[in-house]
Formats: C-alpha cells, structure tokens, sequence
C-alpha cells in the first residue's frame, strides 16, 4: 500500500495532475475493502485496483474526465441483472468508488500524509464525499494522534471530523460515517470517508528453523513486518531468511521485552514462538501473555503443549491469560510440512483477526465478506468506544 501513495506523491511532486479512485465503502461480496485504491496516471498507466478485475476499465474512463474537469465524482457500482450493458461487480456485492483529480492545488495535504506515513506513525485522510452548502466535496483533513492538517474552512466541523477520525484510526477501521448523526452512515450530515493508514503490523517469529523461513514469507505475504529472532548467531542469518525485514540475534524474551519497552509492538502485533525449547519459549510466552497482544502462538505436539502449559502455570501466569495462548499453533488443514504447518498459522491468525468460523465457503450461505453492523461504527463515530 506504501508503494502505491509513493508513487501518488511522486507524480504530485513533478506537478503531473492524476487521478485516484479510493473504495469508500464496499457490501456483501465485494472483492475490495474500504481504502483500497487505483491511481491512473496521464501516461496511461494504472497501479493498484479497486475490485480485482470487475469494473477498473469503467473507473479508468471516469478517472480521464475527472482529470479533465477536476470535479470529484461519487460513483456506485453493483451486480446489474436488468442491464445487460451495465458495468457491475459480476462476483457480486457493491462498491463506492470516489474518484478525484490529485495535483498539489486539489490536495495540498498529500505531502504532510507521505510525512507521517514515512516516519511509522498512524494517520487518517478524511475526505469529504456528500456535502450541501458551502464545503465542498473532495476537501481533504489528514489527522494523526497529535495533529491535523487542513481544513473544511468550519473549525467546529474540523474538530468533530478529526476527533471521530481518530477514534476510527484507534480501531484500524477505514469507513464512511456523517457529522453530527447518530445513526453511522445514515442520516443528516456531511458524509465523511476516513482512510485509516497505520503503519504494518508486527510478526515477531522466534527460533531459527525452516518453519520460520516460510512463516516470515507467510507474514510477507498477507502484510506483516516480519522479525525473526534467535538467540544462537549460526542459525540466525539474513540468508536463511531473505523473506524477514530483520534478522536479530538475542534471547527471544529479552527482545521481547526490549521491543515493547521501545513502543514498537502493539495490539496488531502477532508472536509466534518456534523454538521447540522451554529454555527459550517459556520466558518468551510468560512475557508475551502479560502483553496486549492479537495473537500468541507455540508450535509442538499437545504432549509439549501441555507441558509448557504446566511450566507456565508455575511461572504464576494466570489462567485467562493462558487462555490466549494458541498451542498448539494453527488450524487442523491436515498439513505436517514446513509450508503446510506456516498456512495453518497464518489462517488461524486471520481467524482471530476477522472472527472468521473457520468453515468452508463452499458449504455456507453467509457473505464471503463482513462489514461492522451499522450500530458499532455509530458508537464509534459518537465516541463511546
């Protein structure tokens, strides 16, 4: 997702005008979340995509004359049955896909986001997609915990705007909402779409071993800024693990330890303990069960489960915290190989992420993707979560 505002900001940088497309809000099958985004370039190029395959021709030919024009144009995309001619989402679902002219006139701001996104630190870009009166529709807020930059030209409206952006930043979600309702994205009220740009999450991987070369490329895959940490240098080289943003060589729950005291982990992070080796997964799980943490893994047996469960109890960790602890690690895919047992770790961790039933889609009548009930983004929005 970097690259892609990267190369936004490079082309707002040279001066070239260009277009974004942004999903701002996405129902049933929709193949794309909320924040995804295109970037159409003058010299034809496009990055990125707005619903895998479905509708970015029609995006593409929207994006040319909201480059021409530079009106900003809301734009809503379902399964059309009575339409033969229609572009929809043939997988299903709907989207809204607002698309918007990017120059350094249109969008001062974007130079303070690439700031703050390049340093690590969580931000916000709120952008105004429903408006009547004298905002207007495109006007952008970018908002982090400290700080906002720009402005709708009303002060109370900035404040209200910021301060529901950020409590949606807190909880990782990129959605719309309207000022001053109580009723979400229902209701009266500037319609407001906050895209919520937080730095990776964390994969902590500890113990040197083939199943941690495929965990890291795992984590790659799905997002994740990936450490894998040893404490026996041998084992533990970037060669052995070219798919992991760092290598450490140190004792797991030292580092552990060392990362949090530093600010760098929190309730996103994810620590998978690999080391099949109490001397090392004991302290490093009695340390990582004390923590907020998304998710706490060991592999092994369940005879070894059991038993650094035991060891556990005596260190004094308490039983809801041990409660937390997945070991053995992964769901039942029937896998044993390195791969096999990596994909069975990485599912159930997105299990947890998403409250996913772990069933298979093939055999269930529900979406294949979920949205918040309207009820808890309101609550969010209000600020009484």
């Amino acid at each position: 997702m970097n690259d892609m505002w990267e190369r936004l900001h490079r082309l707002w940088e040279a001066g070239t005008p260009c277009a974004l497309a942004t999903v701002i809000s996405a129902y049933g099958s929709a193949p794309r979340r909320p924040g995804a985004i295109m970037i159409c370039a003058p010299d034809g190029t496009v990055t990125g995509s707005v619903s895998g395959g479905c509708v970015e021709g029609a995006v593409y030919d929207l994006a040319q004359q909201v480059v021409r024009d530079g009106t900003p144009v809301l734009e809503r995309y379902a399964v059309s049955d009575d339409d033969a001619g229609a572009v929809g989402l043939t997988c299903g679902g709907t989207i809204e896909v607002l698309v918007e002219r990017v120059d350094q006139q249109s969008f001062p701001e974007l130079g303070t986001l690439l700031h703050h996104m390049r340093r690590g630190v969580a931000v916000a870009l709120v952008t105004i997609v429903g408006a009547d009166g004298p905002v207007r529709v495109g006007t952008h807020l970018v908002c982090w915990d400290s700080g906002t930059s720009g402005s709708t030209g009303d002060f109370v409206l900035d404040g209200d705007t910021a301060g529901a952006a950020r409590r949606l930043l807190g909880q990782g979600r990129s959605c719309t909402f309207r000022t001053g309702s109580a009723d979400g994205d229902s209701g009266a009220g500037l319609r407001v779409f906050a895209n919520c740009l937080a730095p990776p999450p964390r994969m902590l991987v500890y113990g040197s071993n083939e199943f941690a070369s495929v965990l890291a490329y795992q984590g790659a895959l799905l997002g994740f800024r990936v450490t894998v940490c040893d404490a026996r240098p041998v084992f533990t080289t970037p060669e052995r693990f070219p798919d992991a943003d760092e290598v450490v060589v140190d004792w797991p729950h030292r580092h552990l330890a060392a990362e949090a005291a530093a600010g760098r982990i929190d309730g996103r992070t994810v620590v998978v303990s690999l080391t099949h080796d109490p001397k090392f997964d004991v302290p490093l799980l009695q340390a990582a069960l004390g923590m907020d943490l998304a998710y706490v893994g060991a592999l092994g047996s369940r005879r070894t489960a059991e038993q650094r469960r035991a060891s556990l109890r005596a260190t004094g960790v308490r039983h809801d915290q041990l409660r937390r602890l997945c070991s053995p690690a992964g769901l039942d895919l029937g896998g044993a190989s390195p791969a096999e047992t990596a994909l069975s770790i990485a599912a159930e961790i997105l299990l947890l992420r998403h409250g996913g039933s772990g069933a298979r889609l093939s055999g269930t009548t529900a979406a294949t993707h979920q949205e918040a009930p309207t009820a808890v983004l309101s609550l969010l929005v209000a600020g009484r979560m």
